[in-house]
């Protein structure tokens, strides 16, 4: 009988796991052997040659969305263009940094070397443009104008341009249709910053250094829906440069378009207009300053006054946005923004701030109503209002007599508004108030009406004027006060008087300033934007809109829309009563008040309009002509600093808009086929198939289409009564004149600059 171990194990069995345990340990002394030779004995070798391969990127920007007007025709589109760029890594690895490769290549673009060689120079605090603000280590443009011969000469000579590169890119491009740039509102683009980058590497839409991005208006807005994501494909080469396997790859998408309320049409119209209207003030003579008047800036919006969007806003100066594409150059942005550029890149619709004149009574006049004073009641428009030792006086002593608020409105009488402010003024304890007296509801409507705030419009750096109530005096005056009572003297000049006085009682509401801000002038300040926001409301109602230029953000396959709706952001503080009482009161200023000898011959019974005239004094300068308007449809206002009066400077203007929208020809009658824009434009464009968005087509140039439109409309809109034709073209009407007063100083509250 067989022994078996006390382990159940035969000798065989046995023998077979000795084997096995022999060959284990010997393989894994083999494969230590061999770690040890690969990581310690040849490690730094193998190291070094590892070293060499890395994942290179290549970037494929991504189309960026095209910005449409309402009815699909491009504002901001791409185009295909020879693209001259250099990569500085490339030129800084030669001797002399690359300079005689960009002095080489400026001949064969017909630059001058130094303005190819600012073209590569990185932006910092101490250098001026041109310069790249992007980042250093993706190619540099420096011309997207190149010509097919000049492309050809770099690509063959290769040698001669190391780190030069020609390619087609497809490039940003503001067609202008019909000439309408909408360049602040359109804005610009240039190439991110590292600082960028760095700040949006973990977000949900980081920076490529080769992205291009929104600086100013809609392109800004808007820069993460049109910028689209950039395609990526990652290769693995070796420290030779070779491709030695491809990693990864992602596609390219290409950005959303933006469909906008602007009609092209009327934008080219509202800048013809605009641009005519400041044209024609400088040929005006003005009395006061004894010059003719200098009408440096201005602008116009023409909203929606039942949904806020905007269908057109002008300002001037202005510039073309082609500029900025490809790089701009010295020339080009000391223009831009040097001391004498009078600051084309300002949208003084959103931006640019002034006192209103008398466009501002109808917020007084709803403050009169709210402190109860009765709409229809009886005051005196005196010729003079006289406050301690001061005295007031109406323009050219003009007495109407007692007349309701009106009628006020109507003939814009200002002591009608300087009494009223006055009462007021005293009701709420005049200089010394007790704590929590004061009603204040001269200043409490204003920010009902949304004043001393942005609008929210979906533009940047929107502006939010000023309402000067006794919380804005205390901290304007704590932040000047040592300034004033330094510079301050009681019996020196006008400007030294002001100075002192503010540092007495700066911080008070002084009979002065509450008489001066109730005819919209002293230190109120508003935009254009929220003066069509007030009078659209007026129009619709009393709903206050947000203003709003986007309309839609379609995708580029035109499968995905996103609305965008409009939205209110409160009422107006006045009843239905006193809003139709409004309502009459402006539509007799086009009728037979301050604006009506520019509205002569228009046909209100079809299309009635409602207007308040306002020329506002600033000091130093000469008076702003503001002129706020609205139909059922529309708001329009224009404003034109240094111009003159309300409708002498902008009322022809203002008509011609109204005029090319609703087909109004120069004999009153109403010409549906040519009329622009009758109504406001709903619906959004037609989206093909392919997702592109379909544009009208315009028949021959449309550039000459829409100039002859534009000057078809100047003739046959304008002042066509038979009084206009006998009124000198170098004098203002005698009715608009009782916007052109100078304004009182009230006692211890001189008017000051606004």
């Amino acid at each position: 009988m067989t022994n078996i171990p006390e382990t159940g194990r035969t000798p065989r069995v046995q023998t077979r796991l000795v084997v096995i345990q022999i060959l284990v340990l010997s393989l894994l002394g083999t494969l230590g052997g061999r770690l040890w030779y690969l990581q310690i004995r040849e490690g730094a070798q193998y190291q070094k040659e590892a070293s060499g391969n890395h994942v290179q990127q290549v970037v494929q920007p991504a189309v960026r969305g095209s910005i449409l007007d309402a009815r699909g025709v491009p504002l901001a589109d791409n185009e295909t263009r020879l693209v001259v760029s250099a990569s500085r890594t490339d030129l800084l690895k030669q001797k002399d940094d690359g300079k005689a490769v960009l002095t080489k290549l400026a001949g064969v673009l017909g630059m001058s070397p130094q303005e190819v060689m600012q073209k590569v120079r990185l932006c910092d605090a101490k250098t001026p443009q041109p310069c790249w603000n992007g980042s250093p280590y993706q190619p540099i443009p420096i011309t997207d104008e190149a010509t097919p011969k000049q492309a050809l000469q770099i690509r063959e000579r290769s040698e001669d341009f190391p780190g030069i590169t020609a390619e087609p890119e497809a490039v940003r491009s503001y067609p202008g249709p019909g000439k309408s740039n909408t360049a602040q509102v359109l804005g610009y683009l240039s190439p991110v910053t590292d600082d960028e980058v760095q700040k949006a590497k973990d977000t949900a839409s980081p920076y490529l250094r080769s992205d291009m991005v929104g600086r100013s208006g809609l392109e800004r807005q808007y820069d993460q829906a049109l910028r689209g994501k950039a395609g990526v494909t990652r290769y693995e080469v070796d420290n030779l440069g070779r491709v030695i396997g491809k990693a990864k790859s992602d596609a390219a998408e290409p950005g959303s378009n933006l469909v906008t309320s602007i009609d092209a049409r009327v934008q080219r119209v509202a800048e013809y207009e605009l641009d005519k209207a400041m044209k024609a003030a400088r040929q005006q003579y003005d009395k006061i300053t004894g010059t003719n008047y200098k009408a440096d800036s201005g602008a116009v919006v023409v909203m929606e006054a039942k949904t806020g969007r905007i269908v057109a806003m002008a300002s001037a100066p202005t510039y073309d946005p082609n500029v900025w594409v490809g790089g701009i150059s010295a020339k080009d942005y000391k223009a831009l923004t040097g001391k004498n550029s009078d600051y084309p890149l300002l949208n003084r619709a959103t931006q640019g701030q002034s006192a209103p004149g008398s466009t501002f009574k109808v917020v007084s006049t709803a403050a009169a109503v709210q402190a109860g004073y009765d709409f229809n009641g009886n005051y005196p428009c005196t010729s003079s209002y006289s406050v301690g030792g001061q005295v007031f006086k109406n323009f050219e002593g003009e007495n109407f007599g007692p007349i309701s608020l009106g009628k006020a409105l109507e003939v814009s009488c200002d002591t009608v508004f300087y009494g009223l402010a006055d009462s007021e003024w005293k009701r709420d304890g005049g200089i010394n108030p007790k704590k929590g007296q004061p009603k204040d509801w001269f200043f409490k409507t204003a920010h009902q009406f949304g004043l001393g705030k942005k609008t929210g419009i979906d533009l940047p750096n929107e502006v939010t004027g000023r309402v000067p109530d006794r919380q804005w005096k205390q901290d304007y005056w704590k932040a000047n006060k040592d300034t004033w009572c330094k510079s301050g003297k009681k019996n020196g000049t006008y400007v030294e008087k002001i100075f002192y006085e503010n540092c007495l009682e700066g911080n008070k509401m002084r009979e002065g300033d509450e008489i001066n801000y109730s005819i919209g002038q002293g230190d109120t300040l508003l935009t254009p934007i929220q003066e069509a926001v007030i009078y659209g409301a007026i129009s619709n109602g009393g709903t206050m809109y947000t203003p709003t230029i986007g309309k839609a953000i379609v995708s580029a396959d035109g499968k995905h829309v996103t609305d965008i709706k409009p939205r209110s952001h409160g009422k107006l503080p006045i009843t239905k009563a006193t809003r139709d009482m409004m309502d009459e009161a402006l539509a007799a200023v086009t009728t037979r008040g301050t604006a009506a000898w520019k509205f002569n011959g228009w046909p209100q019974n079809k299309i009635p309009l409602h207007a308040k005239t306002g020329t506002a004094e600033v000091y130093g300068k000469q008076t702003t002509s503001w002129l706020a308007t609205y139909s059922k449809d529309y708001s329009v206002i224009m404003t034109i600093s240094q111009a003159g009066t309300g409708s002498g400077a902008s009322g022809e203007a203002v008509r011609n808009i109204y005029s090319a929208m609703y087909g109004v020809q120069a004999d009153g009658s109403i010409d549906n086929k040519k009329a622009l824009l009758p109504t406001p434009e709903k619906s959004l464009p037609k989206i093909q198939p392919d997702g592109t968005i379909a544009a009208p087509k315009i028949p021959g140039d449309p550039a000459k289409d829409q100039e002859k439109i534009a000057k078809e409309v100047a003739q046959q809109g304008g002042t066509t009564g038979p009084d206009d034709q006998q009124t000198p073209a170098t004098s203002p009407s005698p009715t608009d004149n009782r916007d052109t007063r100078r304004r009182p100083r009230g006692r211890r509250g001189r008017r000051r600059t606004a």
